[in-house]
């Protein structure tokens, strides 16, 4: 949901499209620099949200931010521009930071890891006793953009000294173009035991529910609304009902305009439509 007019106006929007969680960035997500929250944006983000039927608000960290850049200057600029982002989650009461991992840049995938878990260890180090958790989300692959095999995204907390503090924050659109197919029931199977494995399901934070414009294991980030992509309604249908994902957070990352409200609902409706025939 936008935050123009104030961060507190997210929560406004979410309420009246019929939201449980919403996803906000804490500030322009292609900007380095933004004011501190004034005391009162603060009190009426959260009197805002204690307003609504809003369960969950999560929040999406910059795309300017790369935690793995090669490059020593863009790099702990990140790490600034991240702990910033993790200070104001801090500050709204906000429980999971989404972060992209970050691109190895040219370094390879090895020195990509290593960087990203130094730049999450400094984060770590300077937001010690935050509540805010740092959820990593999965990626599709594109160009040097690490953490698009569970296998790699493990690797990535492993190497992180607090790591029981990060979470995992699972894409459908950056699932199917990595090559998890989720169309199929043994392909769904087989993309969760392989994430259990690697991760473990108990890690799991949030989830962004987006369709895809491209084929499987493309390796392009490019999302589209549900049921009109590549993935379409079945996989969605899956994680709906899943049970082992009960109560965690899903988010549209797609605004179809004035049809939101209308979709929000047709999910919702989905949801107790399969859990009323078990």
């Amino acid at each position: 949901m936008s935050i123009a007019g104030g961060v507190s106006e997210a929560i406004v929007r979410g309420r009246d499209t019929g939201c449980e969680c919403v996803q906000i960035f804490t500030k322009s997500s292609r900007q380095w620099a933004a004011k501190p929250y004034a005391k009162e944006e603060v009190q009426a983000f959260k009197k805002a949200l204690a307003d609504s039927r809003i369960r969950m608000v999560v929040a999406h960290d910059s795309y300017l931010l790369n935690l793995g850049a090669p490059d020593e200057k863009l790099r702990k600029r990140s790490v600034e521009g991240f702990i910033d982002e993790l200070e104001r989650c801090e500050l709204l009461g906000v429980p999971f930071l989404i972060a992209h991992p970050g691109s190895h840049v040219g370094s390879g995938e090895e020195a990509g890891i290593k960087t990203i878990a130094h730049s999450i260890d400094e984060a770590h180090k300077a937001c010690a006793g935050f509540k805010t958790r740092v959820a990593l989300e999965i990626t599709a692959g594109q160009g040097s953009n690490l953490g698009y095999k569970f296998e790699q995204m493990g690797a990535i907390f492993d190497a992180v000294k607090e790591n029981g503090r990060l979470r995992l924050c699972f894409d459908t659109e950056h699932a199917f173009a990595a090559g998890y197919d989720l169309r199929t029931d043994e392909g769904y199977e087989r993309t969760f035991a392989e994430l259990d494995q690697y991760i473990g399901l108990e890690r799991l934070a949030a989830f962004h529910l987006n369709d895809s414009l491209k084929p499987l294991n493309s390796r392009v980030d490019r999302h589209e609304h549900i049921g009109k992509g590549h993935l379409g309604l079945e996989a969605f249908r899956r994680l709906l009902n899943d049970p082992r994902l009960a109560g965690l957070p899903m988010c549209l990352e797609t605004d179809p305009g004035p049809e939101m409200k209308e979709i929000v609902a047709d999910l919702r409706q989905l949801h107790k439509l399969l859990n009323s025939s078990d």
